[in-house]
């Protein structure tokens, strides 16, 4: 049987854009301490493994997190360009707050918590000393991120308010609403955006 011809430009007629994004995979020399962190922090779980790789996963995906072993690799150097941080979207602020409950109670903490506007983030450091954000989306929809931006509330503070999670539960479970618990706050008197970071 003959093959139909076909046109690849007929069936996309204008430049493709990615469909999601699907992985992070990453080198490391501690690779029985990454998985457990990996495992720990998404409690993602390995879809195959073998002595030099893991490809770990905690939804449909196959994998979300690749992990290459290599045991000779140096430590990661602050003053040379890379990638800042990988993030992970939880689908409520509840589910979020709970998250840092249980990895705390298994000893992994943020070391940087912070309402950005449009996400509630929090900092992770794997054990490679990679950057790993928690976040929640506060806006359901880009509208509403792209009206936040456009309020001004940008060029104030770019960076965002640091906040206690431990304040953010309490509040949560004393009855405060999602929409109070999410709305950023003003920059303190006196402070800028860059006093906002914890690195």
């Amino acid at each position: 049987m003959n093959a139909i011809p076909q046109r690849l430009k007929a069936a996309v007629p204008a430049k493709p854009i990615p469909a999601k994004l699907a992985h992070v995979v990453l080198r490391t020399p501690r690779f029985q301490e990454m998985k457990q962190f990996y495992s720990t922090l998404l409690g993602a779980a390995p879809a195959y493994e073998n002595d030099q790789i893991c490809f770990m996963t905690y939804d449909e995906e196959h994998h979300r997190i690749g992990l290459i072993n290599w045991p000779h690799l140096k430590d990661i150097e602050k003053e040379r360009a890379g990638m800042e941080h990988v993030a992970f979207t939880y689908a409520d602020l509840p589910s979020l707050l709970a998250a840092y409950s249980w990895n705390k109670k298994a000893g992994i903490v943020p070391f940087w918590t912070i309402n950005h506007g449009p996400t509630i983030s929090m900092y992770y450091r794997d054990p490679d000393g990679n950057k790993v954000e928690l976040q929640h989306d506060v806006f359901p929809d880009p509208e509403g991120v792209n009206a936040f931006f456009e309020s001004g509330a940008y060029d104030e503070n770019w960076m965002g308010i640091v906040f206690d999670p431990e304040q953010m539960i309490a509040d949560y479970e004393a009855g405060v609403s999602i929409e109070k618990l999410t709305e950023r706050p003003k920059l303190p008197e006196g402070l800028g955006p860059w006093d906002m970071i914890r690195d």
